[in-house]
């Protein structure tokens, strides 16, 4: 059995950490070199850097920051926003980042996920979706949530994990920000159909949804922002709680 994994989100405009609810409504978080090093030091498990305007604004990701962060981190590091191409992801890597992730070009070219595997392993490509429920059926959303599609969540799941995706990385939309917990119910179904590991992301308000989403939502790691840059949930207490409901971690 996998230890599961507790990952800080490092969302990033302008060179400032950001928080939203429900995608929006954005407001200041900090420094992301001080918090990345913050979060290494205090027992985060990996880190996620997403420049969440890159893809909007057809710029890359922050190389500058991404080679800032990995000066000060000893953990697994993802870095994802603009991402496009090979050449975009050969950079990131050199720069510092563990792995990348991709998720409005997988969906305009999603040969580029097999590309990328191919020429730098599983391992490091995670495929993030974003998507919310309309009409009762989950449906991906591209820019950053802004843009929706027609893809259904479950299918486009399937398909990024045959064509090598080594991990997802799930946001519901309808639970981002919220402070309501995961979307256990999705994760859970995620968690069935597919056979790499799934990151849960989006609702985290209290530990108690992070036991939930490990024991319901079968995830293999959660990802929260807010929650962890403003100090309502402490990343060392948290692990206790996990270790006290028998989800294995390390401390």
């Amino acid at each position: 059995m996998l230890t599961k994994r507790i990952i800080p989100c490092l969302d990033i405009k302008n060179g400032r950490t950001v928080k939203g609810i429900n995608f929006v409504d954005l407001r200041d978080a900090g420094d992301p070199v001080e918090l990345a090093k913050l979060y290494a030091e205090n027992g985060a498990d990996e880190l996620v850097f997403l420049d969440i305007s890159a893809t909007e604004e057809r710029r890359k990701t922050l190389i500058d920051l991404v080679l800032h962060v990995a000066e000060q981190v000893n953990i697994p590091f993802t870095v994802g926003g603009g991402i496009s191409s090979v050449k975009d992801v050969d950079a990131l890597l050199k720069s510092g980042a563990d792995k990348v992730s991709i998720n409005s070009a997988a969906i305009k070219n999603p040969q580029l996920i097999n590309d990328l595997a191919a020429k730098f392993g599983n391992q490091c490509i995670v495929v993030a979706i974003d998507a919310k429920q309309i009409n009762n059926e989950w449906k991906v959303h591209l820019v950053g949530g802004k843009v929706p599609t027609d893809l259904d969540l479950f299918d486009w799941a399937k398909e990024v994990e045959t064509r090598g995706a080594g991990e997802i990385l799930f946001t519901s939309m309808d639970h981002d920000g919220t402070k309501n917990g995961f979307a256990n119910i999705a994760l859970s179904r995620l968690s069935r159909e597919l056979n790499i590991p799934l990151i849960a992301s989006g609702g985290a308000g209290n530990m108690q949804h992070f036991v939930d989403t490990f024991i319901e939502g079968k995830a293999d790691a959660a990802l929260a922002a807010s929650v962890f840059h403003f100090k309502e949930i402490v990343i060392k207490d948290l692990k206790k709680e996990l270790r006290k409901n028998n989800i294995l971690i390390r401390l």
